[in-house]
């Protein structure tokens, strides 16, 4: 074999087939590793490009970090239409089949305790929004004759600010009790920065919720009942996904031995 493992996810074995022609990162097919009873889903990438020193060059490259991030991506989102896969990290590379056979022996356990875990459960993403944004100089409300009413009228439009963002966060709390009730786990994400994310308003709720396969529709529609209560939020759905949020440390492999032949 030339090149390198590169690694998208481990799974138990599974008879369905994946969409004909999958391909993964740098256009590479996807195959499977077969180890005891578990599978690796892996294709050969070129040690040019994710050898170490290469590896850590490309990381700091946003463009190429995207697109590969795409493509493994791409062949994670295959995989859970026919499984329940345990994610591995973007750029997870082993020198040969052997390396990784000798990672697979060492964490069956670990691996196979997190699929039983997560088996035939999918994560779903919920982000609540707060739409309007206080302006860095809000305008006053009318025309201030004196230092004191421009005064006066700041302090109006920084309550009716705060006034909103208390009920966008107690409106979250809400919405994430009762969605955490409902899932079988949830994990609580750190807020979206909206000047990095380029999304309009203020991220109140950035959550994940792991919800078996087959409540799926009934936690769409749970979600979906709740995007009219709260006038001015914004409530999004994502998925589903495979369970990245509920992974542990088992779907962090790391780079394996990737820049030695």
């Amino acid at each position: 074999m030339t090149g390198l493992r590169y690694v998208y996810a481990v799974c138990r074995p599974f008879r369905a087939a994946l969409q004909a022609e999958l391909t993964g990162v740098a256009g590479a097919p996807v195959g499977l590793l077969n180890h005891h009873g578990l599978v690796a889903v892996v294709s050969t990438v070129p040690k040019q490009d994710f050898a170490e020193e290469p590896l850590r060059a490309h990381l700091e490259d946003l463009d190429w970090l995207a697109a590969t991030a795409r493509a493994h991506q791409g062949v994670v989102d295959a995989l859970t239409t026919v499984t329940t896969p345990l994610p591995m990290r973007m750029a997870t590379v082993f020198r040969d089949d052997s390396g990784l056979r000798v990672m697979m022996e060492a964490r069956e356990a670990e691996f196979a305790r997190t699929l039983d875990r997560l088996d035939e459960r999918v994560e779903w993403g919920v982000k609540v929004y707060a739409e309007a944004q206080p302006a860095e100089n809000p305008p006053p409300a009318g025309k201030a004759t004196s230092g004191r009413d421009y005064l006066r009228q700041r302090s109006r439009s920084n309550r009716t600010h705060e006034e909103l963002w208390q009920r966008a966060e107690e409106f979250a709390t809400r919405l994430h009790e009762m969605l955490s009730g409902y899932a079988e786990d949830s994990r609580l994400h750190a807020p979206q920065n909206s000047a990095l994310s380029d999304v309009s308003g203020r991220n109140v709720l950035n959550a994940a919720y792991l919800v078996p396969r087959a409540d799926s529709e009934e936690f769409v529609e749970l979600v979906d009942g709740t995007k009219d209560d709260a006038p001015g939020m914004r409530v999004e759905l994502t998925g589903p996904w495979a369970a990245y949020s509920f992974a542990g440390e088992e779907g962090a492999a790391g780079t394996e031995g990737a820049g030695e032949a």
